[in-house]
């Protein structure tokens, strides 16, 4: 901006001109004598300030009245109906439009409460309803209407008959007006639901044959929508011998909205037609339609792919194989309709689209993508990847959103009827997470955890190999989506999305969630500015640490979560502490909780911050819902020890009011014991039952981890077979040797022992040892150390560190006993030579 002295000087005289502006504030104000026209004697009652307000009050004050008139149904229904309601029939007649709208919105709400009975009703509101029907705005004459069907529902067929069917009659000739003919077609169409079938044949189809015949296209068009109703209503004969053949003229019509109002209707009668009228009538009908949309009539165009998807299922039976591929052709046409061809024009149209046409072609797109997975099941999902994948393609890669928000929307349903081959779509998935624009991500996700299931475990065919060739790209397209939500505007998509990503432990390994999403979710509840998505994130994260399989990651993970939020510096990391742990309570077992989170906790009573000792005192009854006694008596003593300290040294006025309220709830509550009661056995069973797949999880890990100590068992066995058959061939040589020497027969045993020990090492020499059992000792010694090596690669926890130490440690103790043992031996050897 220029602040020059010149621009500076034309500034001031703006704002000198805006402050000589008059503004007309005095003129809003109501002059004495108005004032005292719109005063109201406060001793008057309601009903009487109704029919005074009625006769000599303002229109917005009559409006009042009638907007008021179910209340006062409610309240005084004689005196409103012998009074007030003779008064609104009066001012209906000159009222505005205001007034006649929720006059109709009052007499409908007064049928629907229920407040006089059916009889009383149609004897009071029925005329007044009737006589508005005709008014000269459309808006009024169509709310009027609406209470009118609705009325028609609850009325008793003599009532109908009488005071709505006859009057039809004259209503519906070419002598009255247009609007007056088509408010009878919408009526008619209600009615037909109303009388037996011999009724219905004698006085109003002859009235639906006139209309549908009538001058106007407007009433032709409205009669021919009501033919779908009326058909319902007179079954499936007179359908075929009545409906059938007023279609069939209509769908031939000049006017091109009664062509489209025919085409539609057709399509939701199928299910009433017989094999031999789709095929002879309703065919030709719909092939007419398709040739005829392209070249001659563009206006049925957004309809025909609207409907495309139900008429194909419906006339499946009937379709040639040509006739089969000839609308499946159609249909892939309609798909890439209004795109730009790779020579930079359209086939179809050579000269350049107008902005209305573009907007009908992306409509046309849009309902292609609606209709997909109706298409799919047109041609067998078997044949999706020769027949549809190509048009699945171009329609997930559309270039207008509308198109690709709409695919977001039906791949789950796409997802569904591929079963078993639905891994060729795995890439759409990935495009579709990548989109650009956060409705179609907002679209998708919202069956992301059913369509995922699909991905990776979907179908008979799809196994482990399937989750392993859709793994490694869906995990970098869902940590992209949820980074593209987090930076945008749309805190509602970033929340909806961290709640769906609680299905990841169902869908890839605990070790990817560990690396790639559990870390984001803590950072998230750190340093995200929006409440719900703090929420959903530590949710999501105490559903990863729940189905984590690893001891020392989780124990990780509650470290942090204990000193990075518990005992965090700000006061509103500590609040979302205590909101985690309301979802600890919810996902874990009692003794998860009070193991590692219960002192966390309550040291919170401590703190500085007001609010974060009140939200403390609120979550203390669930807190201590978690003990159990005897085996938690010790928390429940800490418990109440830190009660005692609240109620003594609290000086915040809320939070001791909101303390003493607590108390009292606490001392109410009744603490479960070890052993089931019948008071909590469903809580028992679920907390046990939450106990047992923790426990189940630790068992799991412990099986993994003998699974990797035998896998480096097998590589250690090999190289001790090599060195075992090394040993056999020295002791063959060394047996050679000693056979020569002359030793006395009492003492060849152990010099033979002890030539096996020089040539085994120092386990042949420990007492009790033969030589079956030297070679399985000295095996399992070496898988021991061979053990600790890769328990100690891989698992970083005391435990195997000091269950390896205490291994080492006894094979050290067991070859020093040998060598002594050894060694006094051949001392009593040497000794017994020389005394011989």
């Amino acid at each position: 901006m220029d602040f020059s002295q010149n621009n500076l000087f034309g500034y001031i005289e703006d704002l000198q001109e805006l402050t000589i502006i008059e503004r007309p504030v005095r003129r809003s104000l109501k002059t004495p004598e108005e004032i005292e026209r719109l005063t109201v004697d406060e001793e008057l009652n309601d009903i009487e300030r109704a029919v005074y307000l009625l006769s000599s009050g303002q229109d917005i004050q009559g409006t009042s009245v009638v907007a008021n008139l179910p209340v006062l149904m409610q309240q005084n229904p004689a005196e409103t109906l012998r009074r007030v309601l003779p008064k609104i029939r009066e001012v209906l007649h000159v009222a505005g439009v205001e007034m006649q709208l929720t006059a109709a919105v009052a007499f409908l709400t007064i049928l629907q409460e229920e407040s006089v009975s059916i009889h009383t009703y149609s004897h009071s509101f029925l005329h007044i309803i009737l006589q508005n029907l005709e008014h000269r705005d459309a808006g009024v004459s169509n709310a009027w209407l609406e209470t009118l069907l609705a009325v028609i529902e609850a009325l008793p067929k003599e009532t109908i008959r009488h005071e709505i069917l006859n009057p039809l009659v004259s209503k519906a000739q070419l002598s009255q007006t247009l609007q007056s003919r088509l408010v009878s077609c919408k009526i008619l169409g209600k009615l037909a639901n109303k009388f037996e079938t011999h009724i219905i044949k004698r006085e109003i189809l002859p009235l639906v044959k006139s209309l549908c015949q009538d001058v106007e296209y407007e009433v032709r068009s409205c009669m021919c929508r009501q033919l779908e109703h009326i058909a319902q209503g007179i079954g499936t004969d007179l359908t075929k011998n009545v409906v059938l053949p007023e279609l069939v003229e209509l769908a031939r019509d000049e006017g091109s909205s009664v062509r489209l109002a025919a085409f539609e209707t057709l399509v939701n009668l199928l299910e009433m037609f017989d094999a031999d009228d789709r095929s002879q009538t309703v065919l030709p009908l719909v092939k007419s339609f398709c040739e005829k949309s392209f070249k001659v009539d563009e206006s049925i165009l957004v309809s025909l792919s609207f409907h495309l998807g139900k008429l194909c299922n419906g006339l499946y039976g009937i379709f040639t194989p040509e006739q089969h591929l000839r609308f499946l052709e159609f249909y892939k046409k309609l798909c890439t309709l209004g795109l730009q061809q790779e020579n930079g024009h359209n086939d179809n149209q050579i000269q350049l689209q107008t902005l209305e046409q573009e907007k009908k072609y992306i409509s046309v797109r849009k309902n292609c993508a609606y209709n997909f997975p109706a298409m799919i099941a047109f041609v067998d999902p078997k044949n999706f990847h020769l027949e549809l994948y190509s048009t699945f393609f171009c329609l997930c890669h559309d270039p207008e959103v509308p198109v690709r928000y709409t695919m977001a929307i039906g791949l789950y349903e796409v997802a569904k009827l591929l079963d078993s081959g639905v891994y060729v779509i795995h890439k759409e998935l990935v495009t579709l997470l990548q989109d650009d624009s956060l409705e179609v991500l907002d679209a998708l996700i919202s069956h992301l955890p059913e369509i995922l299931e699909l991905m990776t475990t979907g179908g008979e065919n799809s196994g482990s190999e399937s989750k392993l060739l859709t793994v490694p790209d869906l995990i970098p397209a869902l940590t992209t989506a949820e980074q593209r939500a987090a930076t945008s505007l749309k805190w509602r998509t970033h929340e909806k999305l961290l709640q769906k990503y609680a299905c990841l432990p169902h869908i890839i390994s605990s070790d990817q969630i560990y690396y790639r999403f559990l870390h984001r979710m803590l950072t998230i509840i750190m340093t995200n500015n929006v409440l719900p998505v703090q929420k959903a994130a530590a949710r999501t994260l105490c559903v990863y640490l729940r189905y984590n399989r690893k001891q020392e990651q989780r124990h990780e993970v509650i470290q942090k979560l204990i000193e990075q939020l518990g005992q965090g510096k700000s006061y509103w990391n500590r609040l979302r502490f205590l909101d985690t742990c309301e979802f600890i309570m919810e996902l874990f077992s009692k003794s998860f909780f009070c193991k590692y989170f219960f002192l966390p906790v309550l040291e919170l009573t401590h703190d500085p911050v007001a609010n974060v000792r009140m939200k403390l005192c609120y979550l203390l009854p669930k807190v201590k819902s978690t003990l159990k006694v005897p085996t938690d008596k010790h928390l429940l003593q800490q418990l109440e020890l830190c009660i005692r300290k609240l109620l003594c040294q609290e000086k915040d006025k809320d939070v001791l009011t909101i303390v003493k309220r607590t108390v009292l709830e606490l001392d109410r509550m009744e603490i479960s014991v070890d052993a089931f009661q019948k008071r909590f056995y469903e809580n028992d069973l679920l907390d046990q039952e939450k106990e047992r797949e923790e426990q189940l999880l630790l068992e799991m890990e412990q099986l993994e981890k003998e699974k990797q100590q035998n896998e480096g068992r097998s590589i250690s066995d090999k190289i001790f077979e090599k060195k075992r058959k090394e040993g056999k061939k020295s002791k063959l040589v060394r047996s050679q040797s000693f056979s020569t020497q002359a030793l006395h027969p009492k003492y060849g045993n152990i010099d033979k022992c002890s030539n096996k020990s020089s040539a085994t090492g120092y386990t042949s020499s420990i007492p009790g040892v033969g030589k079956g059992s030297m070679l399985p000792f000295s095996d399992d010694s070496f898988r021991t150390r061979s053990t600790n090596i890769s328990g100690n690669a891989v698992f970083s926890s005391s435990t195997p560190i000091a269950t390896s130490s205490r291994n080492t440690a006894n094979s050290v103790d067991q070859k020093n006993n040998g060598t002594k043992d050894s060694h006094s031996r051949k001392m009593s050897l040497k000794n017994r030579k020389s005394n011989s």
